[in-house]
Parts: structure tokens; C-alpha cells; sequence
């Protein structure tokens, strides 16, 4: 049963996977997260298209990562995930990245929730199949700091952005990695040649197709960004923080 609890799921980087230094892409790691959540979790019977026949989804809500070295291409690379705690409204979900030789390269540490496809709130996780799926936490933390409450002073306006079909995912709303893509964008080419220590999101509010978003930038100093993203011009929509090697 304590071997049940986890799960780990392989990949490899493709060409189209990798930025121009030839490692894999922080746009791709995130899908690769979220496909490793969902396939824990449907294996476990409370995936996405279980909740859908029920009328709730899954979202995230926050999300930590920290790598000290991102995948090559051609490389494979493997994503172990588990929940450590379940909650009424969230689950605590972690994460270990691999890589070939199966080193740990990264962590990821992630809060989800379940919300209600009809009201769009939070939905009681306990209720889920009267409570099965606190039989799978796992007691076992997570080596980085947890997802932090991020703080955004005085941001200069740095970009907009008009919500497009492509950024739309099962649930209606833009895609949470849709919108980390877009964060990133904000940033010189350069900024990535070294790469990125730690990625930190935190999602407040939905936006849908056809909505602006704006992206507000503060620089903590050289190495540290916060962003707060709002919906046009007016609902915080998300806060980022990232720290650059």
C-alpha cells in the first residue's frame, strides 16, 4: 500500500522540447508535472475524467519548482509525484525529477484543488468517494520550501496579452502553463542562458478567451523577479516569483 502511494512516469525531450540552449523547456516541464499528477491520480481512481463524469475538475492552485540542472535534448528523464496531504478543499501534491541515471535534478511542490464545473468553488475533497482518497497520502515532504504567499509592491506594466484559443484547456479557462509561457516571454533572451533556480506561481482568479491580460513586473534585484498578472487591468489573476541563476 506505501509503494501504491507513489508514482513515476518517463519521458524523454524531444527537439521541439528545447529552448536554445538545448535543454528542456520550463513550458514542457510543467505539462510534464501535470501529466505525471494526472496519471498518479486516475491510476488511483480520482483523476480528471473520473471527477468530470461527476461535474468537478481538478486545478492548480500553486506551484513550486526548483531544478539544478534541466534535461538535454534526447535525454530521458522521469517524474516521480505524490500527495502528501489531503485537506477538505486541497491536496498538498510533490514531485521528484530525475534524470537519466536517476539523480534527482529538481523538486516541485504544488497545492490542487477540486472545484464544482457549475459554480466554479472549491468542492469538498473529503466528500470524494467518501473520503478514499486520503488512503493515499503520504506522509514524505518535499526537499525545497513549500509555495509562499508572494508579495508584489510597486510593478512597472511590462506587457499585455489578448487570451487566444490556444490558451484554453478542458476547463474552459487559459492553461495554467499557457500562462507560465507567458510570464517567461516577458524576460530577455538572455535571461536563460544561465536558466532559472526556482519558479514560483500562485493562481488567484480564471481568464477565459477573449480577456486581456496584464503583466506587471518588479525587480527585487538582479537575480529576483516578482510578477503579478491581472485580468483586464482589473482581477488579480495570478502572482509569480522567479529567481534566476
Amino acid at each position: 500500500m506505501e509503494l501504491n502511494k507513489k508514482g513515476e512516469y518517463s519521458y524523454v525531450v524531444e527537439p521541439f522540447h528545447v529552448d536554445y540552449t538545448g535543454k528542456l523547456t520550463w513550458g514542457v516541464l510543467g505539462n510534464q508535472l501535470l501529466n505525471s499528477a494526472g496519471f498518479h491520480s486516475t491510476e488511483r481512481g480520482f483523476g480528471i475524467g473520473n471527477l468530470n463524469e461527476e461535474d468537478y475538475t481538478w486545478v492548480l492552485s500553486r506551484l513550486a519548482v526548483e531544478m539544478k540542472k534541466m534535461p538535454f535534448q534526447y535525454e530521458k528523464y522521469s517524474i516521480e509525484t505524490w500527495m502528501e496531504n489531503v485537506y477538505r478543499l486541497f491536496t498538498d501534491r510533490n514531485f521528484v525529477i530525475y534524470d537519466e541515471a536517476h539523480e534527482p535534478v529538481g523538486y516541485a511542490s504544488s497545492v490542487w484543488a477540486m472545484i464544482s464545473m457549475q459554480t466554479r468553488k472549491p468542492a469538498n475533497l473529503l466528500s470524494l468517494h467518501n473520503g478514499e482518497i486520503v488512503n493515499y497520502a503520504l506522509a514524505e515532504g518535499c526537499p525545497i520550501e513549500k509555495t509562499s504567499r508572494i508579495k508584489v509592491g510597486s510593478p512597472t506594466l511590462k506587457g499585455t496579452y489578448k487570451v487566444k484559443y490556444s490558451d484554453i484547456d478542458i476547463n474552459g479557462h487559459t492553461n495554467s502553463v499557457k500562462t507560465i509561457e507567458h510570464i517567461l516571454d516577458l524576460f530577455p533572451y538572455e535571461y536563460f542562458k544561465e536558466g532559472i533556480q526556482r519558479f514560483e506561481i500562485a493562481y488567484v482568479a480564471e481568464s477565459y478567451f477573449g480577456d486581456t491580460l496584464f503583466f506587471y513586473v518588479e525587480e527585487l534585484d538582479e537575480k529576483h523577479v516578482v510578477i503579478e498578472v491581472k485580468c483586464n487591468d482589473e482581477t488579480v489573476v495570478c502572482r509569480s516569483s522567479i529567481r534566476f541563476y
